[in-house]
């Protein structure tokens, strides 16, 4: 019996012992081409020189101090980097080990900005349904994965939440895409009045819908739209790019498709690609300025914070990316894995939607696609998707309650950068094999 605590106690895993570019090889030497980055984590894949060479060289010269006594320069480092391919008015990083801890710490430094500012009445969350902002009770609470909030709820702040910008399932017949983005920031308006301008603290959203409802993106206009609202009463906008940003979606941030900033954003999975847990959230200067000349002092806190191995690797991982161009091929790498996948699956019987943007695709699976009527939930789809996928050779992210955190089945695939186009075809075949010998055996 093995004495670690797995996410399932029910289930064998196979040993992984070595990673080769996008593949990952277990202990009977199979390889499984890893379709998901394992949670759009390993943008460079498993095995870059460059950035190994570099946690190496950080950990031979100083592998961690702790913030509360010392900077490091690879830590000034990488948030110079960051900040001068931010969007327009971040000015600060603030170094964490994850996205969760990366929301926790956007929730407070809101809530600080507006006891630094005099207005302490400002505590109102509003974030969207089927979204997900990571598990820590803070940001857990923010989500709207009822899936994964439910046994938890007592436990959980209250959040306001309103609709996702989910066009293939929210978009009203004979409306077009602009009228659906202005009626939702109506919708946003209208909350924030309810709860009473003057107290409601933020607005959080992920730019690209992640986990939860599988790379569904906004409708053209949405964030402008949100953004204008969030302005006119003084909320806060806080972007989660944990999984869509850091080039996922083509460009280094995902708001930048959508010509907005934001007062806080946070990243993580990509921007260390694996190599080390990290995260960060990104902080306007206005937010910045204003702790900075109030108190002094954030009052929160992690150990290992800036820490500089992962900083160390971080900050190589996001120097290939910028030296090899890849940005710009995952851009051309996206329309080529969407192509394949609409030729293979666009027409497949239980395939109701392909969506998504750069190499952040999604796949929502229906019983009948005339209805968009979603498979019973005990037959637990996802999960025997993902059975037979690795049973191929290949790792996808299958994820169920798409529709309502209950109904609804969907995948998520989002491969390393680094794949070419013979990963493309594998992944477009295997998972298809996958899709209907899963069917097949229900």
């Amino acid at each position: 019996m093995s004495h670690v605590f797995h996410r399932s106690l029910t289930q064998r895993y196979p040993t992984a012992v070595k990673g080769d570019g996008p593949y990952l090889i277990d202990s009977n030497g199979r390889r499984y081409l890893d379709a998901c980055g394992g949670a759009a984590v390993s943008c460079l894949g498993h095995s870059d020189p460059h950035v190994i060479e570099a946690i190496r060289q950080q950990v031979g010269q100083l592998a961690y101090a702790h913030t509360s006594f010392f900077t490091t320069d690879v830590m000034e480092e990488l948030a110079d980097f960051l900040v001068a391919r931010a969007p327009e008015g971040i000015e600060s990083v603030y170094f964490v080990s994850g996205g969760s801890e990366g929301v926790e710490a956007a929730l407070k430094l809101a809530r600080q900005y507006f006891i630094e500012i005099g207005q302490p009445q400002r505590k109102h969350l509003i974030a969207r349904r089927q979204s997900y902002h990571g598990n820590t009770l803070g940001a857990l609470a923010t989500g709207g994965n009822e899936g994964r909030r439910k046994q938890f709820e007592p436990l959980l702040i209250d959040v306001s939440h309103v609709s996702p910008c989910y066009a293939y399932r929210e978009q009203l017949a004979g409306e077009t895409a602009p009228a659906m983005g202005l009626r939702l920031a109506a919708e946003l308006e209208a909350e924030i009045l309810r709860l009473g301008a003057e107290n409601v603290m933020a607005f959080v959203a992920e730019p690209v819908v992640g986990a939860t409802l599988g790379a569904v993106t906004a409708v053209p206009g949405y964030f402008k739209a949100i953004r204008e609202v969030c302005d006119r009463y003084g909320v806060l906008l806080i972007l989660d790019e944990v999984m869509c940003g850091m080039g996922r979606t083509g460009t280094l941030f995902a708001a930048e498709q959508e010509g907005i900033s934001a007062d806080l954003i946070i990243i993580a999975k990509g921007l260390g690609a694996g190599y080390q847990p990290i995260g960060a959230t990104l902080v306007s200067k206005k937010i910045r300025d204003a702790i900075a000349q109030g108190s002094g002092f954030f009052q929160h806190g992690h150990t290992y914070i800036g820490h500089a191995t992962a900083c160390a690797a971080a900050l190589a991982v996001q120097k290939v990316i910028e030296g090899q161009g890849l940005l710009a091929r995952v851009n051309v790498l996206g329309r080529g894995l969407q192509d394949r996948l609409v030729e293979l699956l666009g027409t497949h019987s239980n395939v109701g939607d392909i969506r998504g943007r750069g190499l952040f695709q999604g796949i929502e699976l229906v019983a009948d696609r005339a209805t968009k009527q979603p498979f019973d939930p005990a037959l637990k789809l996802h999960a025997k998707i993902k059975q037979a996928a690795m049973a191929e050779g290949l790792m996808c992210y299958p994820m169920g309650g798409t529709v309502d955190g209950q109904y609804g089945d969907h995948i998520l695939l989002a491969p390393p950068f680094i794949v070419d186009d013979s990963h493309l075809d594998e992944i477009a075949s295997k998972l298809l094999k996958a899709i209907n010998r899963t069917l097949s055996g229900l």
